[in-house]
């Protein structure tokens, strides 16, 4: 049963990752349990619903978005993978190449905590540009790029 569970979360990682490459956040939010618990450097954290309507966000907006994503492995309990993402920065129309590792957690099946690390000092001076190499270090930018993001995210919900 364990060698199951092993191989069935590193599926769930996988269709995750496949669905985000097809750009149909629905199947990724499919992945996710309900108490689903998200975070990342941008967003902070989200929960529930919230975190399936960030993708859906970010996958309908992102017209030019394409992910690649390698070294998926889980357990039991817990999974990992790398992804790249290239997309055009709308607010700025920067280019953006971003790298993050994945971590997860997985109940009932599911991806019940997931958690993107990168590095925001890089994000933000591909997306900022110059003002983000001299500035994304400091915790004023990062406040502001994380409302600015969060304001977004329940605009588009509210829709």
């Amino acid at each position: 049963m364990r060698y199951f569970t092993m191989q069935g979360n590193a599926e769930i990682i996988e269709r995750f990752y496949r669905a985000f490459q097809q750009r149909d956040a629905d199947s990724m939010a499919a992945c996710y349990h309900d108490d689903i618990v998200f975070s990342d450097p941008v967003f902070g954290e989200l929960r529930g619903s919230d975190a399936g309507d960030m993708w859906r966000m970010l996958c309908e907006r992102g017209k030019d978005l394409s992910i690649e994503y390698r070294d998926v492995s889980a357990d039991a309990e817990s999974g990992s993978a790398h992804w790249e993402a290239h997309y055009t920065f709308s607010a700025t129309g920067r280019q953006v190449h971003n790298k993050i590792d994945a971590t997860f957690e997985f109940r009932d099946g599911l991806i019940s905590r997931h958690r993107d690390v990168f590095s925001f000092w890089s994000w933000s001076s591909q997306a900022l540009g110059p003002a983000g190499a001299l500035l994304g270090w400091t915790p004023f930018i990062r406040k502001k790029v994380s409302a600015q993001a969060l304001g977004s995210l329940a605009a588009f919900t509210q829709r």
